[in-house]
């Protein structure tokens, strides 16, 4: 069939992407599902920092690839052998495909995945197929399993978890990523006791689904870090107790605040002074949870001593260390019983077409979460 994608054909174009224009709006042959795969009609897709990251060429991949990965949609049709799913089923994607055979699956964690993990380096579906074709070039990559910024997708159906219907698609969307990631890294990764403090740095859509997060977990005080007071503004409104202005005199405001430094820290930035400024921001036996995504070549130190005589911990959340056939559900339900604002996430509402233009927003720190609607 033919539908209508972003296609993103080289990585580093500079900004503003509304005039380099990284992503073209091109209409493509979609191959029909094959064994375990689903055709699937996309209803709203988000614009996350890990699309941004690809762009930039921060997070090499390979080219050319439809991009988008934070998505709801409605199945279609399904491939030979595909069970579990059904014509008119809604779904939330994974952006981890989640084989269930090798040892992290076996381990009930599916986030690290190494079949989903190998697929989503190469640019495939999880059985190792590519279903997008452009005519002049041949085939086309898939991004981490989805590529949502399209009208209709081809996924495995270890790509999908099944939704309630009546979730409206820009809120449900959400749950694929920065909900997953966000209110996962409190509420699976460091497990946050109610009554522990917590400190987010970075207010995006990850680290505001965090403070959400730690507002479910109980967490007392909740400090909210950024460098823009409009998002700071923002997080006390969702449930941060404190504020505070991201910088040099972050910590010792922090560890005021906490009274010597806090219990969980989370760094939703991608950046690796960040992560130091993190580290630092954590009390004696605390733990500090990376969960934004560095440029591959970066590193940071610590101090060795600290990790024995203070029993700290620096610890790193992929997906939220999610199950999300288990989470996705969890989630939109504390969503729909009114315990997990989500919605309160979404700035935007974006065209396809308008997606250049939503990226240029996203580097700028003017959004949070902005969404395509199909």
């Amino acid at each position: 069939m033919k539908t209508r994608a972003a296609v993103l054909r080289r990585m580093g174009l500079p900004r503003p992407y509304a005039q380099s224009l990284p992503l073209r709006i091109e209409e493509l042959e979609l191959a029909a599902p094959g064994a375990g795969e689903m055709l699937v009609r996309v209803t709203a897709a988000g614009l996350c920092h890990s699309d941004l990251s690809v762009i930039e060429g921060a997070r090499p991949r390979p080219m050319p690839m439809v991009l988008g990965h934070e998505a709801a949609g409605v199945v279609e049709a399904l491939g030979p052998g595909t069970v579990a799913f059904a014509p008119g089923d809604h779904v939330v994607f994974s952006f981890v495909p989640m084989c269930g055979d090798c040892l992290p699956c076996a381990e009930g964690r599916p986030a690290l995945c190494e079949n989903g993990a190998a697929a989503n380096t190469a640019g495939t579906l999880l059985g190792g197929a590519r279903r997008w074709c452009d005519a002049p070039e041949g085939q086309m990559n898939h991004h981490l399993g989805v590529s949502a910024f399209a009208e209709h997708t081809v996924v495995s159906a270890r790509s999908a978890v099944k939704i309630d219907p009546a979730l409206p698609p820009e809120i449900a969307a959400l749950f694929g990523c920065a909900v997953m990631t966000g209110a996962g890294a409190v509420l699976n990764t460091a497990r946050v006791p109610a009554g522990a403090s917590v400190v987010v740095f970075g207010l995006g859509g990850v680290g505001l689904a965090a403070v959400l997060g730690a507002v479910v977990a109980g967490a007392q005080p909740i400090v909210a870090v950024d460098t823009l007071p409009e998002k700071r503004a923002l997080a006390l409104t969702f449930g941060a107790s404190h504020a505070v202005r991201a910088g040099e005199h972050a910590v010792a405001e922090i560890r005021a605040i906490t009274g010597g430094g806090a219990a969980y820290v989370f760094e939703s930035v991608g950046n690796e002074a960040v992560l130091a400024q993190a580290y630092a921001a954590t009390g004696r036996g605390g733990m500090t949870i990376a969960t934004g995504l560095p440029h591959p070549t970066k590193q940071f130190s610590v101090p060795a001593v600290s990790l024995v005589a203070e029993e700290r911990t620096v610890r790193g959340s992929y997906m939220g260390s999610a199950v999300p056939r288990r989470d996705v559900p969890r989630f939109v339900a504390l969503y729909q019983a009114g315990k997990l604002p989500v919605d309160r996430l979404l700035t935007h509402r974006l065209r396809l077409q308008d997606v250049n233009e939503g990226f240029d927003r996203l580097a700028e720190g003017q959004a949070v979460r902005q969404v395509i609607i199909m």
